[in-house]
């Protein structure tokens, strides 16, 4: 009823001011004498004035309509709460401050039912060993265990094997690093595509010889460059079980700061070229690197139909824990899993490292003398002064005794009497002379043990997957199923540290451009191969094959491979040495330019709705992307679309999710005058802000619905009145009465001295309290809720200790406790608010902060630079590009901002020339 009255005196309100508008127009016509035709002495007739004075009231009419028309959207909009207002209307400023925004009243977000969720569907999983009770449970002290630092004395009865002989597999190895120390094709070049072309050789000269090998980037590189002969001696040890492919992964991937997008596509890529070539899925993995190791690996390879598992760094007190409780192999569980379908055997290596010295027992003295390339007169020898020997007839039998003893040391601390051994190291086996040392004196011990059943020994060497079905066999188990007591883990296994307080936390920070380029890649990645895939189908459904460049798949596999290399575990760590970094640096960009090449091509054809039109050029593609990187160090530079009077520009926005969203959308303009169009020509809110590193660019900020998998078209025009478009208020708070900051239109700034008084930035649903002082988040109050949430931000900083080993790309060192970041002078702080968005932004020495809310309703989403700039010249207005487009998801950080000079929101002119493409293509990454 009160609405009701509301539109009723409004609406009366309307009425008066539409009366007297028209007497005021007619009593201007009457007397206004510019407005009446001088004769001269020629009168004219009283129809022709009669006349002239009709078509001026119809002109002042109209101009009258248009003013009403106004009033009366304005009423509606003061009578709205906004959220459910028919599009069209303009965001206004509710009593409480904060900006009410026109929606068409559709959800924004899905509804989620109970049993959506595994999660509210029952109690949690069940394990044994719960991992955050066993990081609870121990000391992480490190006292001194003897031979074996980290761990115990080992001791055993000599009869224990009487009854069942102890198995052992002897697992040769070789860990080839796709880059770190050199680059990965330097590797390649000096090391590993010797190591393979030895193995087709050395394998066929005795079948008790075998082999496992890890990283198909490598395997796939040589694969290339092998003759015949050479591919089929390995397709013929692999059906014969000499060499065993495990994991079967592009890398072995890192476990900490991969997204589980890029690790399962590496997978993939390594598990897909494999089948193609060789016709082989692998069922074991293998991950002796990785530092630390992560819940979410197991769940893939379970998935990928891995059985079995192998795992080595984890930190010391935990292997010496899961050690004394003989606790070192286990089902690894997925926390949410209430039964057990996600179970895997893993198995944990017990010792150190994975090279000879640290896997034969737990005394590295003893088992570095059967590591056969530190035979003397090599490169390399025993640190603890005990050099090998070649075993003969003479001395088998103590070798053999002294490794035996080790070998059944070592069995004491697994519930098993079947032991496995790797034999191997980083880039091992590359000189044909190793695979002699090792492979012949290991067998005379292998012999001797076998011949004499008083050692109640078998030793011979093995595959991973050799051992495994050894273990399922000894527990009568079929493969992949837990054998009787053995436990369930769940959880994961960081932080990792191999030594003392030595803990490769480093790398979780290490490089972060790199890391923040790899996201950037992968999203663009995901994206392109959603267009491409709907590009290829129209093309087919449309009989157009021929005419579209399906050679792009090419570029597609580049892509995956290339960011599949990276996330090996000395790529995205950041670990690697520089010129090896700017290696992968170099191919990442080139697969990002290849990305964004999909992308245009696929975009062009699927944005015409008539595709017999549709031309591909090679050399001046229709699209160009919105934002360039000029080399592989550099921040992406974002692409300025000039508006003029001639005619829009399109933009093209893209939503990779399979949800439609309603999300912001923000591009770089030359000028003020914007104004947004959908597609069948509703005019959308537009919050226009300054570009801050620059001082003639404006970006504006707008906000659509997109359909699902899906393109929407908008049109930019450069329009002198545009009510729609409303400017961001921007006040600069100033520590210093000195300081000073001058801006002039079009986007004038505001400055103030700051005082410790909180103020405050509002959306509809959130109001943000910051400190006057810091600039930095103080208090989060929804509308909804009267309580005020209380929030305190401290920037920190930690010091490195002065001994030798410090803080760096692996490890984290600190000099103790942190200590608080202070400044002279107190920040400079940047307050933006407008009816999209509003931000605050504080300056400091060597920082800046931001916190931007979104006034989006339903859930918060977030905003990313546009991707992708149509080429082709304008379109008339009543002509433009329709249909839908299909491009890339980009997502990553901001490029730094900085305050602006003086007289920063000048007009200026862009990058862009008249003439040049004209659609911007925009691609917004998934709900946050």
């Amino acid at each position: 009823m009160k609405l009701r009255k509301q539109v009723t005196v409004c609406g009366g309100a309307i009425f008066c001011v539409a009366v007297f508008s028209l007497y005021l127009m007619l009593d201007r016509v009457q007397h206004d004498p510019a407005r009446r035709q001088s004769g001269g002495n020629f009168p004219r007739s009283q129809i022709s004035v009669l006349q002239n004075r009709i078509e001026q009231l119809e002109q002042l009419l109209e101009e009258n309509h248009q003013i009403i028309s106004h009033i009366k959207d304005s009423v509606m909009e003061l009578t709205d709460t906004g959220a459910v207002s028919p599009s069209g209307h303009l965001p206004f400023r509710s009593a409480n401050g904060s900006w009410v925004l026109p929606f068409d009243g559709r959800p924004t977000f899905l509804a989620l039912k109970p049993q959506d969720c595994q999660f509210t569907a029952g109690s949690h999983g069940q394990a044994d060993v719960q991992m955050l009770d066993v990081y609870s449970l121990l000391k992480f002290d490190n006292p001194d265990g003897g031979v074996w630092k980290q761990g115990f004395d080992i001791t055993y009865e000599p009869d224990e094997w009487d009854r069942e002989p102890l198995q052992v597999f002897v697992v040769p190895h070789s860990h080839n690093d796709p880059g770190w120390i050199k680059t990965f094709d330097k590797y390649f070049m000096e090391q590993t595509q010797h190591i393979l072309n030895n193995m087709v050789v050395k394998l066929l000269e005795d079948p008790r010889r075998k082999f496992i090998w890890s990283e198909i980037s490598f395997f796939a590189k040589w694969w290339e460059t092998a003759d015949t002969y050479k591919q089929e001696a390995a397709r013929k040890l692999i059906l014969g079980g000499q060499l065993e492919i495990v994991t079967g992964g592009w890398v072995m991937t890192d476990e900490a700061n991969v997204h589980y997008f890029a690790m399962l596509d590496q997978l993939i890529e390594g598990h897909q070229w494999l089948e193609r070539n060789l016709g082989v899925t692998p069922r074991s993995a293998w991950a002796v690197d990785p530092f630390g190791h992560s819940a979410t690996m197991p769940y893939m390879l379970k998935r990928s139909n891995l059985t079995s598992m192998l795992i080595q760094r984890v930190h010391y007190s935990i292997k010496k824990h899961f050690a004394s409780t003989r606790s070192l192999e286990f089902m690894w569980r997925q926390g949410w899993d209430t039964g057990s379908s996600t179970d895997i055997f893993c198995h944990m290596m017990p010792f150190y490292s994975y090279d000879v010295p640290h896997t034969c027992g737990p005394d590295p003295k003893i088992c570095c003398q059967f590591d056969f390339k530190r035979l003397p007169g090599g490169r390399i020898n025993c640190p603890w002064k005990v050099p090998p020997k070649t075993v003969v007839e003479a001395n088998v039998a103590e070798r053999a005794n002294l490794l035996l003893d080790q070998y059944r040391k070592k069995s004491k601390l697994y519930r098993s009497k079947v032991l496995l051994v790797p034999l191997g190291d980083d880039f091992r086996y590359d000189k044909a002379l190793e695979w002699d040392q090792q492979y012949t004196n290991y067998q005379k011990l292998f012999d001797y043990m076998n011949s004499h059943p008083e050692l109640h020994v078998q030793a011979q060497f093995g595959t991973l997957s050799d051992y495994f079905n050894a273990v399922y066999k000894a527990h009568g188990v079929a493969q992949g199923s837990r054998p009787a007591d053995y436990p369930v883990l769940s959880g994961d296994f960081f932080a990792y540290a191999d030594r003392e307080d030595h803990y490769w936390t480093g790398y979780f920070t290490s490089r972060p451009f790199y890391k923040s380029m790899d996201r950037v890649i992968e999203s663009h990645l995901r994206g392109a191969e959603i267009l491409y895939s709907l590009a290829i189908a129209n093309a087919r459904h449309a009989g157009m094959e021929g005419r579209y460049p399906i050679s792009d798949y090419g570029l597609l596999v580049d892509a995956r491979r290339s960011v599949g290399l990276f996330q090996h575990h000395d790529a995205i760590t950041g670990t690697a040495k520089e010129n090896v970094v700017i290696d992968y640096g170099n191919k990442l960009l080139r697969s990002l330019i290849g990305l964004k090449r999909v992308i245009i091509n696929a975009a062009h054809f699927l944005v015409m709705k008539n595709k017999e039109f549709y031309r591909f050029y090679q050399t001046e593609p229709f699209l160009e992307t919105d934002d360039r990187r000029a080399t592989q160090d550099s921040l992406p530079q974002r692409t300025l679309i000039e508006l003029d009077p001639a005619g829009p520009r399109y933009l093209v926005v893209f939503n990779p999710i399979e949800q439609e969203r309603l999300c912001t959308v923000t591009v770089l303009v030359n000028t003020v005058k914007v104004r947004v169009l959908t597609e069948d020509g509703q005019t959308l809110p537009v919050q226009l802000s300054a570009q801050w590193s620059s001082a003639s660019q404006m970006s504006a900020t707008f906000m659509v619905r997109l359909p699902p998998l899906g393109l929407a078209v908008f049109h930019l025009y450069e329009s002198p009145d545009s009510p729609m478009t409303l400017r961001s208020e921007t006040l600069l708070r100033l520590s210093s009465r000195g300081v000073a900051a001058r801006a002039v239109d079009p986007l004038p700034v505001r400055s103030q001295q700051s005082d410790p008084q909180t103020f405050y930035i509002s959306s509809q649903s959130l109001t943000l309290g910051f400190s006057g002082t810091t600039g930095l988040l103080e208090s989060i109050k929804r509308k909804d809720d009267s309580q005020e949430v209380k929030v305190q931000m401290q920037f920190m900083m930690y010091g490195t200790r002065p001994s030798k080993d410090k803080s760096g790309a692996y490890l984290f060192l600190p000099d103790g406790k942190a200590k608080p970041y202070n400044q002279k002078e107190p920040p400079v702080v940047r307050v933006v608010e407008g009816p999209l968005f509003s931000e605050v932004v504080a300056y400091y020495q060597h920082f800046q902060q931001s916190i931007r809310i979104y006034n989006v309703p339903g859930k918060h989403t977030n905003t990313f630079p546009p991707s992708l700039v149509d080429t082709a010249p304008p379109a008339p207005p009543e002509a433009p590009p329709a249909g839908q487009l299909l491009p890339h998801a980009q997502s990553g950080l901001h490029p730094g901002q900085q305050l602006p000079p003086h007289d920063a929101h000048g007009s200026g002119s862009g990058s862009q020339q008249p003439g040049e493409r004209s659609v911007f293509i925009k691609g917004v990454c998934g709900l946050s």
